[in-house]
């Protein structure tokens, strides 16, 4: 099958290598769309992905596919279901798992099953990361529903830094990730929500996910913007880009006992904290390694929100590229910042 490698370089190939090997649990998938993460692959190609240093690795985390062939004991996955989350695991011919989504051919685990004869956590033969690998209606538009994978990681997010109604809510970041967050505080029943972005053209995507109120902070004084909307200071800040600097400038948003709530992934693990503008009280919350299990239990709301037409993910999406086009949606992406998700086909 053919996969997108990174090497230790940061230089990206489309090379043949041997498709994966399935257990009885599991079950072979057949990729038909990807989504392309700047938190995840972007860094994993710059090298700057914590704790990550097996090269050469296969790209890959926000697939979906469909199951082609199944294992002996895989009871609750059957032939032509549409699957998310499938992923390559340990190493294939010298080539490592970085998830490995961009590829032909990917495995899932049937966890129901695992569950059942007792091989649950623990138990050498389960993930945590199986539980997460569901099935998706037969409906689904399958260009877009990689975007799932972003909204169950952000859900889960949402309720690790219990975000609650009524709260008020300022997010940095206007990408696939800040705009999913703005949603989802409205859906929540936050309010105001309020949107920081670096350019006038994203203020009205902004304003569309459902932001109260959307400010260019290159263009303005955030702190009195914010202070306007909120004069008491907002409960919550999130860092839906990466950036430490974030932090530092949530400090003179935040009302007493705010919280900063950090889901971007910096490739900078240090700074210097300035909280003589912060109030007395206040916390600072990281959520940037999205709990398997978490996103397994936001699926059931994702979905729902989906299917009320309230959650629309084609409206996340604003480039298609096919498989054989992949090393130039990489190039895309990484010279222009104000995309929204980019998705990979395989059909």
């Amino acid at each position: 099958m053919k996969s997108l490698i990174v090497d230790n370089g940061g230089t990206l190939s489309v090379r043949e290598i041997a498709r994966p090997v399935y257990g009885e649990y599991q079950a072979l998938v057949k990729m038909v769309s990807c989504g392309i993460c700047r938190g995840t692959d972007l860094k994993l190609i710059h090298g700057e992905f914590k704790g990550f240093d097996t090269y050469p690795a296969a790209l890959g985390h926000e697939g979906v596919g469909r199951v082609v062939e199944k294992g002996a004991q895989a009871r609750h996955l059957n032939v032509g279901d549409l699957v998310i989350l499938p992923f390559l695991e340990g190493e294939i011919e010298g080539v490592h798992s970085g998830w490995g989504a961009f590829s032909e051919y990917a495995v899932v685990a049937d966890s129901k099953s695992l569950l059942e004869d007792g091989k649950g956590p623990g138990a050498p033969e389960f993930s945590e990361a199986y539980y997460a690998q569901q099935v998706l209606p037969a409906d689904i538009d399958i260009v877009a529903a990689p975007m799932i994978v972003t909204f169950r990681e952000v859900l889960g997010a949402c309720k690790r830094f219990n975000f609650r109604p009524n709260a008020s809510v300022v997010v940095f970041g206007a990408g696939p990730v800040g705009l999913t967050f703005m949603k989802f505080a409205k859906l929540l029943g936050m309010g105001p929500v309020i949107a920081l972005v670096t350019s006038d053209a994203r203020i009205d995507e902004a304003l569309e996910a459902g932001a109260d109120y959307a400010f260019n902070s290159k263009k303005c004084d955030l702190v009195a913007e914010v202070r306007n909307v909120c004069k008491d200071g907002v409960d919550f800040a999130v860092d839906a880009v990466g950036k430490n600097e974030i932090i530092n400038q949530s400090m003179e948003l935040l009302a007493p006992y705010g919280h900063i709530c950090v889901y971007g992934i910096s490739p900078e693990t240090d700074m210097r904290l300035d909280w003589s503008k912060a109030p007395y009280n206040w916390h600072l919350d990281f959520n940037q390694w999205p709990s398997k299990l978490d996103e397994s239990e936001s699926h059931l709301q994702v979905m729902n929100w989906i299917e009320a037409g309230v959650l629309k993910p084609e409206t996340f999406v604003s480039n298609v590229f096919g498989f054989e086009r992949i090393l130039e949606a990489f190039e895309m992406i990484g010279q222009n910042s104000g995309l929204k998700k980019t998705i990979i086909t395989f059909e």
